[in-house]
């Protein structure tokens, strides 16, 4: 897979009464892989409440869209079963679903508990052998305990079937340090930052973004990763700006997880979702949010597509 660009996570639109709108999913789709520099859509993890769906919700959204995307980009999933033999099947059934790649979940145990060595490698090798998706290194945040050390990274990043890694570890001074090291481990080696709460820092070291802000501003994070591409600060930080208001109303919030309501308010603003249905445990901002919500994407600039769309 070629990830050398903006991979999108999107969100997952429901009906008002709570169920998969696969028609409201498909023009999710269709809009996002509309955009030249789009490299694939990244469903069924945080951002898509993937772990609120049910087996069956999960493999029809698969279907849903690798059909809506029409070959044009790889469709990957977020494979999060907690056991490695539950994940391993999880991930054949996606890949009979038409997924082409996986981000691997680390087992969520070890947020609490930690992880023995040996376990995430072997976690890796058993969905790529069971499934042949192409696998995404997970790293997440620091400040848990299912943040892999330098030496897992590297194991894995050099396992075969490992194309890619999604760093999140939201601590630069480890940043500085280890992906120089990955880079040097497997030169192939694609690397994504998902740090969507403050992305300026990392877009100089990255072969793309992985991120749920792909939702809501997929136009300005393609040109933002252009500009670090070309080592253009200048252009970078301007952008950057532009992004603000909208990075502190979605995700300078008090939880992540509220940045998942957030975008789907954000792309009822812009006219993709009519409505901003969410399953529990996720729960409504209220109207105050929404108002801050809507007038940070006015204050940057980001107007509804179809908008956009009469203006071209």
């Amino acid at each position: 897979m070629d990830m050398r660009g903006l991979s999108p996570a999107p969100v997952t639109a429901f009906t008002r009464d709570g169920e998969v709108d696969h028609k409201a999913n498909a023009k999710l789709a269709k809009w996002l892989v509309s955009m030249e520099g789009v490299k694939s859509l990244v469903i069924l993890g945080h951002a898509g409440e993937g772990t609120f769906l049910t087996e069956e919700e999960r493999l029809a959204l698969i279907r849903t869209y690798v059909e809506a995307v029409d070959g044009a980009v790889p469709i990957i999933a977020g494979i999060t079963g907690e056991g490695t033999k539950v994940a391993a099947e999880e991930a054949r059934k996606c890949k009979a679903a038409g997924a082409t790649g996986a981000l691997v979940y680390p087992n969520h145990g070890w947020l609490r508990f930690g992880f023995q060595k040996g376990a995430p490698q072997d976690r890796y090798k058993a969905i790529w052998q069971e499934s042949g998706l192409q696998c995404i290194l997970f790293q997440y945040p620091d400040a848990t305990k299912a943040s892999y050390d330098l030496d897992t990274q590297l194991a894995i990043a050099t396992q075969e079937g490992v194309v890619a890694t999604k760093n999140g570890v939201r601590n630069m001074k480890r940043w500085y340090v280890e992906i120089p090291e990955l880079k040097k481990a497997n030169p192939k080696l694609q690397v994504l930052s998902c740090h969507d709460e403050w992305l300026l820092p990392t877009m100089f070291d990255v072969d793309g973004l992985l991120v749920g802000y792909g939702n809501i501003a997929p136009e300005l994070l393609i040109d933002l990763i252009k500009a670090g591409k070309a080592q253009d600060y200048p252009e970078a930080r301007k952008i950057f700006e532009r992004l603000l208001p909208v990075t502190r109303a979605v995700y300078h919030r008090g939880s992540h997880m509220e940045g998942t309501v957030a975008l789907k308010l954000g792309l009822v603003h812009r006219g993709i979702l009519d409505h901003a249905t969410i399953r529990e445990p996720l729960k409504s901002l209220g109207d105050k949010a929404e108002a801050e919500i809507f007038a940070a994407f006015d204050a940057a600039g980001i107007g509804r597509v179809d908008q956009l769309l009469a203006a071209e």
